[in-house]
């Protein structure tokens, strides 16, 4: 029994796990099924005692198979974890590699799809870089490609010329600041000029008149004389002319508003070219603006000229004529009436008392001087008596405005003895005469100053 067991088990030590779990698997089995038969048969149980010793030896077996399976697992793992380091490392090696790709994939299309500044920078032309760049520039040798060669001498070509215009750029505004500094200097000598010169002008006044030299403001009256109306221009040019050919003790000024005069000029010249227009046009055109130029009177029947003359008479007498001054009269022209209208400037007296009335017989200034102005005042034909100025008809010839008397001049002496009018027109050239004007000025004047 003992020989067999030993038989057993180094047969068993020869065997691989896997079979010897088998063997021991069906010989298990078969005991088993011994211990059964025996069982139901009913037969004696000598045989139990050795069925069991072989169940227990199978159960040895099936420990050492399962130690034997374990150990076998065991250096298994062992020869899997060393044959799995190499893959794990080749395995890193792959990854890195790829990683290291994809960055070279990235940097490559990077590098393609860059965008330098260079193309948008205005080059010169190759013809124009090859007969300005200095030989310094096209010597050098910058990359073994000719063109991109080429385009980097341009680009150092380009970098010369732009230091160079910023050294130029530094010198200009070196001068421009020098130009600065000089212009504020002259400008302040500019802003210190009128003072100079208006007491130069101040020191030169008695050399011009010495001279019997045009001063300033006698050339400011002839160019704002130029914008008066045709009777006021008359009336200017006379009183000038008398003082320049018998040195009449007089001067002359021509005030108002000059832009108010350059309106009323503008406004004259565009109703002219209308009116123009109108008698080239249709008669329906004519009918339609017709009434608006009618309507354009802003400023009733005694709308007046912006600009007026103011006569100042001095006594011809005395050794200094202009230490006094007789009177002032002021000329105006009324648009409406057609008329010029005399007032003393400054005068407290009422109109009636004043000089102008008196001047000439019948000539009170209250009767419009012609008939168109008295058909536009009205049945009463009368002048408004509130207004210091008048239409008076000696004022009228010296304007040059033509009185048409209202009765022929051939009548009887007997019609011209009993006619006013006639009378009127009889002395109507005394009226024209400027000097018969201003001695009647002066005369009335010296009698009123010795009656007070």
């Amino acid at each position: 029994m003992q020989s067999e067991i030993a038989k057993d088990t180094v047969a068993t030590a020869e065997k691989s796990p896997l079979e010897l779990l088998q063997e021991t698997k069906a010989s298990v089995e078969a005991i088993i099924a011994k211990l059964l038969s025996i069982k139901q048969q009913g037969t004696p149980k000598s045989e139990n005692r050795e069925l069991l010793t072989q169940m227990f030896l199978n159960f040895i077996n099936l420990r050492q198979a399962n130690r034997a399976i374990l150990i076998e697992e065991e250096k298994t793992k062992t020869e899997t974890e060393l044959a799995k380091s190499p893959i794990d490392f080749t395995t890193l090696q792959l990854h890195n590699l790829m990683y290291e790709k994809s960055h070279y994939l990235k940097a490559t299309k990077a590098s393609r799809d860059f965008k330098s500044k260079y193309p948008n920078i205005d080059l010169i032309s190759e013809q124009e870089f090859f007969s300005d760049a200095p030989e310094v520039i096209k010597s050098q040798t910058l990359s073994n490609d000719s063109s991109h060669d080429l385009m980097l001498k341009r680009l150092n070509f380009e970098l010369h010329q732009r230091k160079e215009l910023c050294k130029l750029r530094v010198r200009l505004e070196q001068q421009k600041k020098c130009l600065i500094e000089t212009n504020a200097e002259r400008n302040k000598f500019l802003s210190s000029l009128p003072v100079h010169l208006k007491s130069l002008k101040k020191a030169s006044l008695p050399v011009q008149s010495q001279l019997s030299l045009q001063n300033q403001k006698k050339l400011k009256y002839h160019n704002l004389a130029e914008l008066l109306p045709p009777p006021l221009y008359v009336i200017y040019s006379q009183f000038m002319a008398q003082k320049e050919a018998f040195d009449e003790m007089i001067e002359l000024e021509v005030s108002g508003s000059l832009n108010d005069a350059q309106t009323y000029a503008r406004q004259q010249a565009e109703q002219n070219s209308e009116s123009l227009i109108l008698e080239i046009g249709d008669d329906e055109k004519r009918q339609r603006k017709r009434p608006k130029k009618e309507g354009s009177d802003e400023g009733g029947l005694y709308q007046v000229h912006p600009l007026n003359v103011v006569l100042h008479v001095y006594d011809d007498e005395i050794p200094d004529p202009k230490s006094h001054e007789l009177i002032m009269l002021k000329f105006e022209y009324l648009l409406k009436l057609n008329v010029v209208c005399v007032g003393i400037e400054e005068s407290q007296d009422g109109a009636e008392n004043n000089i102008p009335c008196n001047l000439f017989p019948d000539d009170s200034g209250l009767e419009p001087p012609h008939q168109s102005a008295k058909l536009i005042l009205g049945n009463d034909h009368a002048f408004d008596e509130s207004r210091t100025s008048r239409p008076y008809k000696w004022a009228q010839h010296l304007a040059g405005i033509e009185i048409l008397p209202e009765m022929s001049p051939f009548f009887t002496d007997k019609d011209i003895q009993n006619s006013d009018t006639a009378k009127d027109y009889a002395s109507a050239s005394d009226h024209r005469n400027v000097q018969t004007v201003l001695q009647r000025i002066r005369s009335q004047k010296k009698t009123k100053l010795t009656l007070v």
